[in-house]
């Protein structure tokens, strides 16, 4: 598999400043460089507890929204094939691949093997939104799939 065209690309939403508190995940997943399939789950997150900053001033996720969302345990096997043995793309990578670890380790599940690439520090530690603007892709920030299609999108152009 060429990690250069062969990856997914994720982003998660929290609804805390704990990274075990996803509350929405968006893949992109892309073979020889097209995207072939997305996925955007709203999950429940502990205790569909939100910090009000978060969903007042960063996505607009609360707990009316995921009241009726699966936890994360519960839609991982859905997920999993994106991630297990592949090569994972995110912007600002160490808090996706983190918020990943962190949940699975919450609900007690083995953290998969895979390899991971950063674009946040493949454009020199440049914001999402500010790259999108310059690059001319499409992005309703903090929108976890958007986030994921821009990231897979400034990724290719890249690599």
């Amino acid at each position: 598999m060429n990690k250069k065209n062969t990856f997914t690309a994720i982003d998660f939403e929290t609804a805390q400043g704990y990274r075990h508190s996803i509350c929405q995940v968006g893949l992109v997943r892309v073979e020889k460089g097209k995207i072939v399939g997305t996925v955007s789950l709203l999950v429940q997150p502990p205790d569909n507890y939100y910090w009000y900053r978060f969903t007042e001033e960063i996505h607009g996720i609360d707990a009316e929204t995921t009241a009726n969302a699966p936890t994360f345990d519960k839609i991982w096997n859905d997920i999993k094939p994106y991630i297990h043995n592949q090569h994972i793309v995110a912007h600002n990578a160490s808090l996706d691949v983190g918020c990943l670890k962190a949940t699975l380790e919450y609900y007690g599940l083995p953290i998969p093997e895979f390899s991971y690439s950063c674009t946040c520090n493949l454009y020199g530690r440049r914001g999402l939104a500010v790259l999108c603007e310059e690059y001319g892709i499409e992005l309703n920030h903090h929108e976890a799939l958007s986030d994921a299609r821009a990231c897979a999108e400034l990724y290719l152009r890249k690599c």
